[in-house]
């Protein structure tokens, strides 16, 4: 083994020592927590992977040009990226929709009224269906007064499309295992009204556009 082979070694060896030993030190401590931690084991265990390859494989270092290590490289960062984005958008699904509003907005949207003879709380049939009319910043009517199993739509007459919100901005709520609605400009979207209460809704994207409706059992 040459002098070169083995300060190659000894130097990958120690850069893999001191990328392990890094990651290791934020979870023992907890200095990092939730994704930024998982995006830091990530990225040293992608150093380390350029670290392995470089001072052990010796990619990249022969006598011909060193484009084998850049496609290399190139190849496990839009991995990683597709994975990365993966995990941001299944983080954000979980996180605006739990389980139990994910199989309510489930069985609602397939009207699965009864499961093994146990109502769900799913409408069986759908009613009296109610118009809620955006235009400009208006909304018409402001409270909407329905009953079980009605339906609602919201018709986009702005300027621009709606994202509109459950709850307010401060608090936004989920109705039926819906967090939002996109409607898009000239278009209408409806709902289901199969949730009991009182419920206040708002424009995402523009906060003077507000409203709210009321289920009850019956009138």
């Amino acid at each position: 083994m040459s002098d070169k082979n083995l300060r190659s070694y000894v130097t990958g060896f120690a850069l893999s020592l001191v990328f392990t030993l890094i990651p290791y030190y934020l979870v023992a401590n907890h200095r990092v927590a939730g994704t930024k931690l998982l995006f830091t084991i990530l990225s040293f265990a992608f150093v380390q992977l350029i670290v392995q390859l470089a001072f052990f494989l010796h990619l990249g270092r022969g006598p011909a040009p060193k484009w084998n290590l850049y496609f290399f490289a190139g190849t496990v960062g839009v991995i990683m990226i597709v994975v990365g984005g993966s995990i941001i958008i299944i983080n954000n699904l979980h996180r605006n929709l739990s389980p139990a509003d994910q199989t309510r907005r489930l069985v609602d949207s397939e009207g699965i009224y009864q499961v093994g003879g146990e109502l769900t709380g799913a409408c069986q049939g759908r009613h009296t269906n109610y118009q809620v009319i955006i235009k400009g910043t208006k909304t018409e009517p402001l409270l909407t007064v329905a009953a079980k199993c009605d339906t609602l739509t919201f018709i986009d007459n702005s300027a621009s499309n709606l994202e509109i919100v459950f709850g307010t901005s401060k608090n936004p709520k989920v109705y039926a295992g819906l967090n939002s609605i996109a409607v898009i400009k000239g278009h209408s979207k409806t709902i289901s009204l199969s949730q009991l209460g009182t419920y206040q809704f708002h424009d995402n994207t523009n906060p003077k556009i507000v409203g709210s409706f009321a289920v009850a059992d019956t009138y």
